[in-house]
Protein backbone atom coordinates (compact mmCIF):
# COMPACT_ATOMS: atom_id res chain seq x y z
CA UNK A 1 0.00 0.00 0.00
CA UNK A 2 1.44 3.50 -1.04
CA UNK A 3 1.49 5.74 1.63
CA UNK A 4 1.45 9.74 1.15
CA UNK A 5 4.83 11.52 1.82
CA UNK A 6 4.56 13.97 4.63
CA UNK A 7 5.34 17.46 3.68
CA UNK A 8 7.46 19.50 5.87
CA UNK A 9 7.99 23.39 6.08
CA UNK A 10 11.49 23.74 4.91
CA UNK A 11 11.08 21.01 1.85
CA UNK A 12 8.33 23.48 0.40
CA UNK A 13 10.25 26.73 0.94
CA UNK A 14 13.42 24.82 0.64
CA UNK A 15 14.99 26.89 3.76
CA UNK A 16 18.31 24.99 3.89
CA UNK A 17 18.95 25.97 -0.07
CA UNK A 18 17.81 29.67 0.78
CA UNK A 19 19.44 30.26 3.33
CA UNK A 20 23.05 29.38 1.83
CA UNK A 21 22.91 31.53 -1.15
CA UNK A 22 23.98 35.04 1.17
CA UNK A 23 27.77 34.84 0.78
CA UNK A 24 28.19 36.91 -2.23
CA UNK A 25 31.50 36.04 -3.80
CA UNK A 26 33.21 33.64 -1.39
CA UNK A 27 29.57 31.48 -1.75
CA UNK A 28 30.20 30.92 2.40
CA UNK A 29 28.58 33.30 4.96
CA UNK A 30 31.56 32.33 7.69
CA UNK A 31 33.92 34.30 5.07
CA UNK A 32 32.05 37.64 5.19
CA UNK A 33 31.08 40.22 7.45
CA UNK A 34 27.75 40.43 8.63
CA UNK A 35 27.00 44.29 7.11
CA UNK A 36 27.96 42.32 3.78
CA UNK A 37 25.39 39.56 4.22
CA UNK A 38 23.01 42.23 4.89
CA UNK A 39 23.82 44.00 1.88
CA UNK A 40 23.42 40.53 0.03
CA UNK A 41 20.16 39.41 1.87
CA UNK A 42 18.17 42.89 1.07
CA UNK A 43 18.67 42.59 -2.49
CA UNK A 44 17.81 38.95 -2.54
CA UNK A 45 14.70 40.04 -0.88
CA UNK A 46 14.28 42.58 -3.57
CA UNK A 47 14.59 40.64 -6.27
CA UNK A 48 12.22 37.64 -5.16
CA UNK A 49 9.62 40.80 -4.66
CA UNK A 50 10.15 41.74 -8.35
CA UNK A 51 9.55 38.22 -9.31
CA UNK A 52 5.97 38.14 -7.61
CA UNK A 53 5.17 41.76 -8.63
CA UNK A 54 6.00 40.62 -12.66
CA UNK A 55 3.73 37.69 -11.97
CA UNK A 56 0.78 39.92 -10.85
CA UNK A 57 1.65 42.93 -13.70
CA UNK A 58 1.62 40.02 -16.65
CA UNK A 59 -2.08 38.37 -15.20
CA UNK A 60 -3.07 42.10 -15.33
CA UNK A 61 -1.76 42.69 -18.86
CA UNK A 62 -3.39 39.66 -20.15
CA UNK A 63 -6.98 40.09 -18.51
CA UNK A 64 -6.80 43.99 -20.28
CA UNK A 65 -5.81 42.08 -23.32
CA UNK A 66 -9.85 40.72 -23.58
CA UNK A 67 -11.83 42.45 -26.03
CA UNK A 68 -14.48 43.10 -22.64
CA UNK A 69 -13.07 43.43 -19.41
CA UNK A 70 -16.02 42.76 -16.79
CA UNK A 71 -16.77 43.95 -13.74
CA UNK A 72 -15.36 39.94 -12.47
CA UNK A 73 -12.38 41.00 -14.31
CA UNK A 74 -11.94 44.26 -12.92
CA UNK A 75 -12.26 43.20 -9.62
CA UNK A 76 -9.20 40.68 -9.81
CA UNK A 77 -7.31 43.74 -11.83
CA UNK A 78 -7.83 45.89 -8.86
CA UNK A 79 -6.76 42.71 -6.47
CA UNK A 80 -3.67 42.17 -7.94
CA UNK A 81 -2.42 45.74 -8.28
CA UNK A 82 -3.05 46.66 -4.63
CA UNK A 83 -0.98 43.52 -3.75
CA UNK A 84 1.56 44.51 -5.84
CA UNK A 85 1.40 48.41 -4.44
CA UNK A 86 1.55 46.62 -0.95
CA UNK A 87 4.70 44.84 -1.91
CA UNK A 88 6.07 47.69 -3.06
CA UNK A 89 5.17 49.59 0.07
CA UNK A 90 7.53 47.12 1.58
CA UNK A 91 10.03 47.24 -0.22
CA UNK A 92 10.34 50.59 0.16
CA UNK A 93 11.05 49.76 3.64
CA UNK A 94 13.45 47.93 3.24
CA UNK A 95 15.70 50.74 2.25
CA UNK A 96 15.65 51.33 6.13
CA UNK A 97 17.13 47.96 6.43
CA UNK A 98 20.05 49.35 4.45
CA UNK A 99 20.78 52.68 5.90
CA UNK A 100 21.38 50.70 8.74
CA UNK A 101 24.95 49.93 6.78
CA UNK A 102 28.09 52.26 8.12
CA UNK A 103 29.42 53.61 4.94
CA UNK A 104 32.48 52.80 6.79
CA UNK A 105 31.87 49.49 7.12
CA UNK A 106 30.25 49.32 2.98
CA UNK A 107 33.26 51.16 1.66
CA UNK A 108 35.20 47.73 3.21
CA UNK A 109 33.02 45.45 0.43
CA UNK A 110 32.77 47.78 -2.12
CA UNK A 111 35.60 46.96 -4.50
CA UNK A 112 34.86 43.65 -4.97
CA UNK A 113 31.26 44.34 -6.47
CA UNK A 114 32.81 46.40 -9.64
CA UNK A 115 31.76 46.82 -11.79
CA UNK A 116 28.19 45.04 -10.65
CA UNK A 117 25.43 48.02 -10.26
CA UNK A 118 21.77 47.38 -9.32
CA UNK A 119 21.78 48.69 -12.73
CA UNK A 120 21.93 45.13 -14.04
CA UNK A 121 18.58 44.10 -12.18
CA UNK A 122 17.04 42.02 -15.34
CA UNK A 123 13.53 42.05 -13.48
CA UNK A 124 13.65 45.66 -12.95
CA UNK A 125 14.17 45.90 -16.71
CA UNK A 126 11.42 43.79 -17.81
CA UNK A 127 9.35 45.37 -15.11
CA UNK A 128 9.76 48.89 -16.94
CA UNK A 129 9.24 46.90 -20.06
CA UNK A 130 6.09 45.43 -19.13
CA UNK A 131 4.70 48.47 -17.73
CA UNK A 132 5.38 50.46 -21.28
CA UNK A 133 8.89 52.27 -20.77
CA UNK A 134 9.79 53.14 -23.90
CA UNK A 135 13.14 52.96 -25.39
CA UNK A 136 13.23 56.12 -26.41
CA UNK A 137 12.53 57.67 -22.65
CA UNK A 138 15.59 55.68 -20.78
CA UNK A 139 17.96 57.63 -19.86
CA UNK A 140 21.69 56.21 -21.06
CA UNK A 141 24.81 55.91 -18.38
CA UNK A 142 26.79 55.52 -21.49
CA UNK A 143 26.10 54.27 -25.20
CA UNK A 144 22.50 54.08 -26.85
CA UNK A 145 20.90 50.50 -25.34
CA UNK A 146 23.31 50.25 -22.23
CA UNK A 147 20.76 49.01 -20.24
CA UNK A 148 20.95 45.69 -22.45
CA UNK A 149 24.52 45.88 -22.82
CA UNK A 150 25.45 45.83 -19.31
CA UNK A 151 23.28 42.54 -18.81
CA UNK A 152 25.38 40.66 -21.07
CA UNK A 153 28.58 39.19 -20.30
CA UNK A 154 32.50 39.38 -20.97
CA UNK A 155 32.98 40.22 -24.72
CA UNK A 156 29.43 40.84 -24.97
CA UNK A 157 27.93 37.17 -23.93
CA UNK A 158 24.22 36.48 -23.35
CA UNK A 159 23.46 36.08 -20.27
CA UNK A 160 20.34 34.50 -18.93
CA UNK A 161 19.59 38.27 -17.85
CA UNK A 162 19.99 39.43 -21.11
CA UNK A 163 17.70 36.75 -22.15
CA UNK A 164 14.76 37.08 -20.02
CA UNK A 165 14.92 41.05 -21.18
CA UNK A 166 15.04 40.00 -24.80
CA UNK A 167 11.62 37.19 -23.84
CA UNK A 168 10.05 40.40 -22.12
CA UNK A 169 10.53 43.03 -24.79
CA UNK A 170 9.02 40.58 -27.39
CA UNK A 171 5.92 40.15 -24.98
CA UNK A 172 3.41 42.47 -26.65
CA UNK A 173 1.27 44.22 -25.70
CA UNK A 174 2.64 46.17 -22.80
CA UNK A 175 0.01 46.78 -19.85
CA UNK A 176 0.26 50.66 -21.01
CA UNK A 177 -1.15 49.81 -24.31
CA UNK A 178 -3.72 47.15 -23.08
CA UNK A 179 -4.64 49.66 -20.94
CA UNK A 180 -4.59 52.55 -23.66
CA UNK A 181 -6.76 50.58 -25.90
CA UNK A 182 -9.34 49.65 -23.10
CA UNK A 183 -9.84 53.20 -22.68
CA UNK A 184 -10.18 53.87 -25.87
CA UNK A 185 -13.36 51.59 -26.01
CA UNK A 186 -14.89 54.01 -23.22
CA UNK A 187 -18.34 54.48 -23.93
CA UNK A 188 -18.77 57.77 -23.27
CA UNK A 189 -22.32 58.42 -24.30
CA UNK A 190 -23.72 55.62 -22.75
CA UNK A 191 -25.94 53.30 -24.12
CA UNK A 192 -26.37 56.38 -27.00
CA UNK A 193 -23.04 56.03 -27.90
CA UNK A 194 -21.05 57.57 -31.48
CA UNK A 195 -17.97 58.50 -32.49
CA UNK A 196 -18.52 61.96 -31.54
CA UNK A 197 -19.48 61.01 -28.01
CA UNK A 198 -16.09 61.96 -26.33
CA UNK A 199 -15.90 65.44 -28.29
CA UNK A 200 -19.29 66.40 -26.87
CA UNK A 201 -18.36 65.42 -23.37
CA UNK A 202 -14.81 67.35 -23.63
CA UNK A 203 -16.56 70.89 -25.36
CA UNK A 204 -19.23 70.57 -21.78
CA UNK A 205 -16.48 70.23 -19.92
CA UNK A 206 -14.59 72.77 -21.28
CA UNK A 207 -16.78 75.10 -20.47
CA UNK A 208 -17.78 74.24 -16.84
CA UNK A 209 -13.42 74.42 -16.40
CA UNK A 210 -13.56 77.94 -17.85
CA UNK A 211 -16.47 79.03 -15.55
CA UNK A 212 -14.17 77.56 -12.64
CA UNK A 213 -10.83 79.51 -13.60
CA UNK A 214 -13.66 83.00 -14.17
CA UNK A 215 -14.66 82.64 -10.73
CA UNK A 216 -10.83 81.63 -9.48
CA UNK A 217 -9.20 84.27 -10.87
CA UNK A 218 -11.90 86.79 -10.22
CA UNK A 219 -11.11 85.72 -5.98
CA UNK A 220 -7.35 85.99 -7.23
CA UNK A 221 -7.69 89.47 -8.35
CA UNK A 222 -10.07 90.18 -4.87
CA UNK A 223 -6.96 89.64 -2.63
CA UNK A 224 -3.58 91.23 -5.60
CA UNK A 225 -1.67 94.16 -3.57
CA UNK A 226 -0.01 95.19 -6.80
CA UNK A 227 -0.97 97.39 -9.30
CA UNK A 228 0.50 95.06 -12.11
CA UNK A 229 -1.40 92.03 -10.91
CA UNK A 230 -4.31 91.89 -13.11
CA UNK A 231 -2.10 91.66 -16.28
CA UNK A 232 0.45 89.01 -14.51
CA UNK A 233 -3.00 86.59 -13.59
CA UNK A 234 -4.70 87.49 -16.29
CA UNK A 235 -1.57 86.07 -18.31
CA UNK A 236 -1.29 83.32 -15.68
CA UNK A 237 -4.70 81.70 -15.89
CA UNK A 238 -5.09 82.12 -20.16
CA UNK A 239 -1.94 79.73 -19.82
CA UNK A 240 -3.83 77.72 -17.98
CA UNK A 241 -7.02 77.26 -20.55
CA UNK A 242 -4.54 77.35 -23.34
CA UNK A 243 -3.09 74.32 -21.82
CA UNK A 244 -5.83 72.46 -21.17
CA UNK A 245 -7.56 73.14 -24.05
CA UNK A 246 -4.51 71.65 -25.96
CA UNK A 247 -4.44 68.47 -23.63
CA UNK A 248 -8.04 67.61 -24.29
CA UNK A 249 -8.06 68.88 -27.77
CA UNK A 250 -4.69 67.00 -29.00
CA UNK A 251 -4.76 66.72 -32.84
CA UNK A 252 -4.40 62.46 -32.46
CA UNK A 253 -8.23 61.59 -32.32
CA UNK A 254 -6.57 58.16 -30.14
CA UNK A 255 -5.14 60.33 -27.82
CA UNK A 256 -7.98 62.58 -27.71
CA UNK A 257 -10.36 59.65 -26.64
CA UNK A 258 -8.29 58.56 -24.36
CA UNK A 259 -7.49 61.15 -22.17
CA UNK A 260 -11.67 62.01 -22.61
CA UNK A 261 -11.72 58.44 -21.21
CA UNK A 262 -9.73 59.02 -18.45
CA UNK A 263 -11.29 62.56 -17.13
CA UNK A 264 -14.85 60.89 -17.88
CA UNK A 265 -14.46 57.96 -15.19
CA UNK A 266 -12.58 60.44 -13.19
CA UNK A 267 -15.73 62.67 -12.89
CA UNK A 268 -18.53 60.50 -12.85
CA UNK A 269 -16.69 57.69 -10.31
CA UNK A 270 -19.50 57.29 -8.50
CA UNK A 271 -21.71 56.23 -11.12
CA UNK A 272 -21.96 51.94 -10.24
CA UNK A 273 -20.67 51.06 -14.02
CA UNK A 274 -17.54 53.89 -13.80
CA UNK A 275 -17.06 52.57 -10.31
CA UNK A 276 -14.47 49.78 -10.77
CA UNK A 277 -12.76 51.57 -13.99
CA UNK A 278 -12.33 54.29 -11.42
CA UNK A 279 -10.71 52.34 -9.10
CA UNK A 280 -8.60 50.90 -12.02
CA UNK A 281 -7.05 53.81 -12.86
CA UNK A 282 -6.41 54.76 -9.17
CA UNK A 283 -4.42 50.95 -8.53
CA UNK A 284 -2.41 52.12 -11.88
CA UNK A 285 -1.44 55.47 -10.38
CA UNK A 286 -0.96 54.14 -6.89
CA UNK A 287 1.08 51.53 -8.09
CA UNK A 288 3.15 53.72 -10.65
CA UNK A 289 3.69 56.76 -7.47
CA UNK A 290 5.39 53.66 -5.70
CA UNK A 291 7.97 52.43 -8.07
CA UNK A 292 9.04 56.27 -8.50
CA UNK A 293 9.05 56.73 -4.63
CA UNK A 294 11.34 53.22 -4.67
CA UNK A 295 13.65 55.19 -7.10
CA UNK A 296 13.73 57.94 -4.89
CA UNK A 297 14.43 55.62 -1.89
CA UNK A 298 16.92 54.04 -3.46
CA UNK A 299 18.95 57.29 -4.42
CA UNK A 300 18.15 58.78 -0.46
CA UNK A 301 19.73 55.93 0.52
CA UNK A 302 22.73 55.70 -2.03
CA UNK A 303 23.68 59.57 -1.25
CA UNK A 304 23.47 58.65 2.77
CA UNK A 305 25.85 55.55 2.54
CA UNK A 306 28.00 56.79 -0.53
CA UNK A 307 27.09 60.13 -1.31
CA UNK A 308 27.47 61.21 -5.02
CA UNK A 309 30.35 59.33 -6.37
CA UNK A 310 30.59 57.61 -9.56
CA UNK A 311 28.74 54.08 -9.45
CA UNK A 312 29.98 51.03 -9.45
CA UNK A 313 28.49 50.17 -12.96
CA UNK A 314 30.41 53.05 -14.40
CA UNK A 315 26.50 55.14 -14.19
CA UNK A 316 26.31 58.53 -12.76
CA UNK A 317 25.41 57.21 -9.00
CA UNK A 318 22.95 59.20 -7.67
CA UNK A 319 22.43 61.30 -10.35
CA UNK A 320 21.47 58.52 -12.49
CA UNK A 321 18.70 57.73 -9.67
CA UNK A 322 17.48 60.81 -9.38
CA UNK A 323 16.75 61.57 -13.10
CA UNK A 324 14.94 57.94 -13.76
CA UNK A 325 12.60 58.95 -10.50
CA UNK A 326 11.85 62.36 -12.18
CA UNK A 327 11.72 60.98 -15.77
CA UNK A 328 10.09 57.36 -15.99
CA UNK A 329 6.76 58.01 -15.92
CA UNK A 330 5.09 55.17 -17.75
CA UNK A 331 0.80 56.74 -17.51
CA UNK A 332 1.26 60.66 -17.61
CA UNK A 333 -1.99 61.39 -18.70
CA UNK A 334 -3.47 60.20 -15.44
CA UNK A 335 -1.17 62.63 -13.53
CA UNK A 336 -1.89 65.03 -15.76
CA UNK A 337 -6.15 64.45 -15.59
CA UNK A 338 -5.56 65.55 -11.76
CA UNK A 339 -4.79 68.86 -12.83
CA UNK A 340 -7.81 69.04 -14.50
CA UNK A 341 -10.49 67.87 -12.24
CA UNK A 342 -13.18 70.25 -11.18
CA UNK A 343 -15.68 70.66 -8.36
CA UNK A 344 -18.13 67.57 -9.30
CA UNK A 345 -21.27 69.52 -7.78
CA UNK A 346 -20.88 71.88 -10.78
CA UNK A 347 -19.97 68.61 -13.25
CA UNK A 348 -21.73 69.07 -16.55
CA UNK A 349 -24.75 66.60 -16.56
CA UNK A 350 -23.63 63.03 -17.45
CA UNK A 351 -25.27 61.77 -20.88
CA UNK A 352 -26.40 58.31 -20.59
CA UNK A 353 -26.83 58.63 -16.97
CA UNK A 354 -29.67 55.49 -16.69
CA UNK A 355 -27.07 53.31 -18.38
CA UNK A 356 -24.26 54.22 -15.70
CA UNK A 357 -26.29 54.59 -12.96
CA UNK A 358 -27.88 50.98 -13.64
CA UNK A 359 -31.22 53.57 -13.52
CA UNK A 360 -34.61 52.26 -15.13
CA UNK A 361 -35.27 54.28 -18.27
CA UNK A 362 -38.74 56.47 -17.84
Amino acid sequence: METTKPTYYWDYIKVDRLLGLQGGLEEDCSKISTDEILFVTVHQVFELWFKVILENLVDVRDLFKAEVLGNEDMVEVVTRLERCSTIFRAANQHWDVVETLPPREYLKFRGKLMPASGFQSAQVRQLEILLGLAEDERIAFGAEGSHLAALRGKGGAETEASRRVAASMADLPTLKDAVLAWLERTPIGGADHHAGSHEEFIDQYLATHNSELDESLKMAKTVASMADDDMRLNDLYDKERASVRAFLKPEDERTARIRAAILFIETYAEEPLLAWPHRVLEGILELEQLFVIFRQRHARMVERIIGRRTGTGGTAGVEYLDQTALQYRIFPDLWTVRSLLINPLVAPGLAGADFFGLRAEH
